[in-house]
């Protein structure tokens, strides 16, 4: 494979309270789908050594195939000029700058402290005392970490922003899966921090709150008895490994966008299972950069990579009839033996697919915020096949849709059905309450959307059912929801 390498100068301002201000990182690989042939790979980095001078180069590394394919950069549109990674932001006002240097450098600081316990250095320089106020009440939620009342939005403010590295690093050392797989915990760490850095957290639901949030709730299923009698710690790592990475890199459009703009990706993986492929193999990108399981023989590290993809296509959710019929049937003849690794694996595929969904299960207070989050999303890419003159996508318009009824809908027709069989399957506590906030939440959108619930007169036709069954077919056909 030839290897191409350009160098490239910015320019960064120094704070001299902490040297230079953390500098983006931006990384992503596809390959090919049919023989799994690396065909691009763009990494963005900078060097993290002590840069005395006001020029950081970065390299911009392209690997080509033999057959000379270049797709086009991450992040651009090929031939529409939809840059993905400013697709949901904001202007911003004058007055939030000073905000959000405050917070970028109590984030710093945080790094240089981990960096220094990690190395075991003696803590020199203490952090300000409102910092560590928030380290405190960080930690203190870490220890209800198992609740399914777990605010994710509150725990990402108390850690700046680093809600996905806490809590994911935390989980695997209290599964004790960094021991018992010999992990070097700086490239753990390293590894986390650029998988967060790889969301795009303009966008307002896929973003690292979001991976977050399924990796917290990834841990809750876990945590149920028929599972934690029988995973075992593979299956557990591939488990957090595949929540914390199962929208990597998600460009805020869903798959159909992709398809009728000719994006690069829809080609590459041929219009079939486009952004799960992108986020299975942009992990596996940082999995090798990062060397985290370089230590393991090479049949291990692949066949981690092969299982990480299983777990993260396992999403989509155009395939959703496809996973509950057969989980279906294993309940109906009571076949499932978790002693078998291949049982296991498909379980970790529905806990996994649950988890991705799961924003209705969860109390009103959050489940609302969710939802709001979403639509936007799904209303702005609306917006943007508007202004391109395209044919806009089903749930994204926003004068046809209303947060409510995308809701009802979405719960209806693709939560409810999956959620009970997932209680058929773990009759717990934890099942129970969450087929009853599902309950509660539909009940809750329902009174904003008085048609939802009302009968029509005359022998006339519910225009619930008629406007609902619409929105379950568009859901299972690549919604951004996925």
């Amino acid at each position: 494979m030839q290897v191409l390498t350009q160098m490239t100068s910015e320019t960064y301002k120094f704070d001299l309270s902490i040297g230079i201000l953390p500098l983006k990182r931006r990384g992503a690989i596809s390959y090919d789908s049919s023989d799994q042939t690396a065909l691009y790979i763009r990494m963005l980095a900078v060097t993290n050594k002590t840069i005395k001078s006001s020029f950081v180069f970065t390299p911009d590394v392209r690997v080509r195939s033999q057959v000379g394919f270049e797709p086009e950069r991450r992040g651009s549109h090929p031939y529409l000029g939809v840059d993905f990674r400013t697709l949901h932001s904001r202007a911003e006002s004058a007055g939030s700058i000073p905000a959000r240097r405050i917070r970028r450098l109590f984030s710093f600081q945080r790094h240089l402290l981990s960096s220094r316990l990690l190395r075991g250095a003696p803590h020199l320089n203490p952090l300000h005392i409102l910092d560590e106020d928030y380290c405190g009440q960080a930690k203190c939620m870490l220890e209800k970490v198992g609740s399914w009342n777990f605010d994710i939005f509150l725990f990402d403010r108390l850690t700046n922003g680093n809600s996905l590295v806490f809590l994911t690093f935390h989980l695997l050392s209290q599964y004790g899966l960094i021991e018992l797989f010999q992990l070097d915990m700086v490239k753990v760490r390293r590894f986390l921090v650029l998988v967060q850095e790889d969301y795009h957290n303009q966008n307002p639901y896929h973003n690292a709150v979001h991976a977050a949030d399924v990796t917290q709730a990834m841990h809750c299923y876990l945590r149920e008895p028929k599972l934690a009698q029988s995973l075992t710690s593979f299956d557990i790592l591939l488990g957090l490994l595949a929540a914390a990475t199962h929208d990597l890199d998600h460009p805020g459009v869903n798959q159909p966008f992709l398809i009728k703009t000719n994006h690069y990706l829809a080609a590459l993986y041929r219009n079939t299972s486009v952004l799960e492929n992108h986020h299975w193999r942009s992990a596996v990108g940082l999995l090798r950069e990062t060397e985290l399981f370089s230590h393991l023989p090479a049949e291990d590290s692949l066949s981690i990579e092969r299982q990480l993809g299983s777990l993260i296509l396992a999403t989509d959710i155009s395939r959703q009839n496809e996973y509950l019929s057969r989980f279906r049937t294993h309940l109906d003849e009571n076949d499932l033996n978790l002693g078998n690794a291949s049982h296991r694996h498909f379980v970790l595929q529905m806990a996994l697919k649950c988890a991705d969904i799961c924003n209705p299960c969860r109390p009103w207070e959050l489940s609302k915020q969710w939802s709001e989050k979403v639509t936007e999303e799904f209303f702005h890419q609306g917006d943007i096949e508007k202004k391109l003159k395209l044919e806009i996508s089903p749930l994204c318009d926003s004068e046809a849709n209303t947060i409510a009824s995308v809701q009802i809908g979405f719960m209806t027709y693709v939560v409810e059905p999956l959620f009970a069989e997932w209680a058929r399957f773990s009759d717990t506590r934890l099942s129970q309450t969450m087929l009853g906030h599902l309950g509660l939440n539909k009940a809750s959108w329902s009174t904003m959307e008085p048609e939802a619930s009302g009968s029509s007169e005359d022998g006339e036709s519910d225009p619930a059912r008629s406007s609902e069954e619409p929105s379950s077919r568009a859901l299972t056909q690549g919604s951004p929801e996925s």
